[in-house]
């Protein structure tokens, strides 16, 4: 039997709590170091010429006439001599595509241009067990594989976004440098541009999260009571505000808020252009949700009474792990249409075997290296998850009046 599982008699249940969570930091830390060496981090794999074609809309003879040619990037050879490129070579494709002909800049390059206003979005209910992290983490690739430029906020205490892109929130993430950096009130409070980090994948950057960012809702309070909240902005503004100093770097703002209705989840919704609201078909999980639209009605009502007011483009409810052949899923996601119509999104993102198993290796479906799962289970997922990011593509280009 494991020494550090044996039982200590008439141990204080809070002393318990410390000693397991110590026990649990540990053994995570030592299996990271068994998979990860010290200096290792995770990249993105190489992409394909049929796959760079089918995401610039270059044909694939041009991808090879430009190499035969040495225009634009050089593609590394793989051992079976197929040309293969980074995601950062694509980037540099859509550039010299757009250079070659400037009437089609915005199908090569599709960013925002001068007049369009940043797209903040968050994804967001407190319901555990929503989806709400992997459908964040698979929009950002979704959106930085389209050629956007992304910055992905986590607000969650867990971190679990953050563990997908590669940062253990108990030893990769420092003090002070979670988004509470960011807003809290006293002296230490930084700019938000010194808290971005880069990832290994191109064109999404990261601010990580961890059990620091709760000090916000327990600071908030006493900012309130000590009438210092006002100093650079309300508490609900003080992340917009934050964002808006990086504003200019990004099209996209991805907000993976945490599984409750506080003050950051507040500071999000209040920040947002567009909010997606994801919802496993369950009865219980559509009740928890009543709850969570009834609170949130009652915490945007107090953002009114306080003079400001919401700026949103969107809001639509995303049906997540959705299994089309259960019968009481049919019904309800049939009830949530009839309720809500077209703000329920037609494509759902399916419970798949190939999600839960990249979600075991950190990884979303845009990284899954072939042979990892069945590739018609691979092709059924990555389908649905094309189809929901798609539609919030098309909404975020609806927000910047693009057809």
């Amino acid at each position: 039997m494991n020494a550090s599982a044996v039982p200590i008699l008439s141990e204080d249940p809070a002393e318990k709590v410390v000693r397991h969570g110590a026990i649990l930091s540990a053994e995570l830390l030592a299996r990271r170091q068994q998979m990860y060496p010290p200096d290792a981090r995770k990249t993105l794999r190489f992409l394909m010429t049929h796959e760079v074609s089918k995401l610039t809309s270059i044909p694939e003879s041009t991808l090879r006439t430009l190499s035969i040619e040495g225009k634009g990037p050089a593609p590394a050879r793989l051992d079976n001599n197929h040309r293969a490129y980074t995601l950062a070579q694509v980037n540099e494709l859509r550039a010299f595509a757009a250079q070659t002909k400037p009437s089609e800049a915005l199908r090569f390059l599709p960013r925002r241009r001068d007049g369009d206003r940043l797209q903040i979005l968050s994804i967001a209910n407190f319901k555990g067990g929503s989806a709400k992290t992997t459908t964040s983490a698979h929009l950002a690739h979704y959106l930085a594989l389209a050629g956007f430029r992304v910055l992905a906020i986590d607000l969650d205490p867990q971190a679990s976004l953050s563990a997908m892109f590669g940062f253990q929130p108990e030893m990769d993430v420092g003090h002070n440098e979670t988004i509470y950096a960011a807003l809290r009130y006293d002296e230490e409070r930084r700019p938000i541009r010194e808290i971005v980090r880069e990832t290994y994948f191109t064109g999404i950057d990261l601010i990580p999260g961890n059990i620091e960012v709760m000090e916000y809702e327990h600071e908030t309070p006493r900012a309130l009571a000590g009438g210092s909240d006002g100093m650079d902005g309300m508490f609900f503004e003080r992340l917009r505000l934050a964002i808006g100093e990086v504003e200019d770097d990004y099209d996209v703002v991805l907000l993976d808020t945490p599984p409750s209705l506080g003050f950051l989840t507040l500071g999000a919704i209040y920040a947002s252009t567009g909010l997606i609201v994801t919802v496993h078909p369950a009865m219980l999980d559509v009740m928890s949700m009543s709850q969570f639209l009834l609170m949130m009605g009652d915490l945007i009502g107090v953002v009114r009474e306080a003079g400001a007011h919401l700026n949103q483009d969107f809001l639509r409810y995303l049906i997540t792990r959705h299994d089309p052949n259960d019968q009481s899923q049919v019904h309800v996601v049939a009830m949530l249409r009839g309720l809500f119509g077209e703000d329920v999104l037609i494509p759902t993102a399916v419970e798949s075997a190939a999600i839960e198993t990249a979600g075991l290796a950190k990884r979303t479906l845009y990284e899954l290296e072939p042979g990892h799962v069945g590739a018609s289970t691979v092709k059924r997922a990555r389908e649905s998850m094309d189809a929901v990011n798609q539609r919030i593509l098309e909404l975020i280009c609806q927000g910047w009046g693009r057809a």
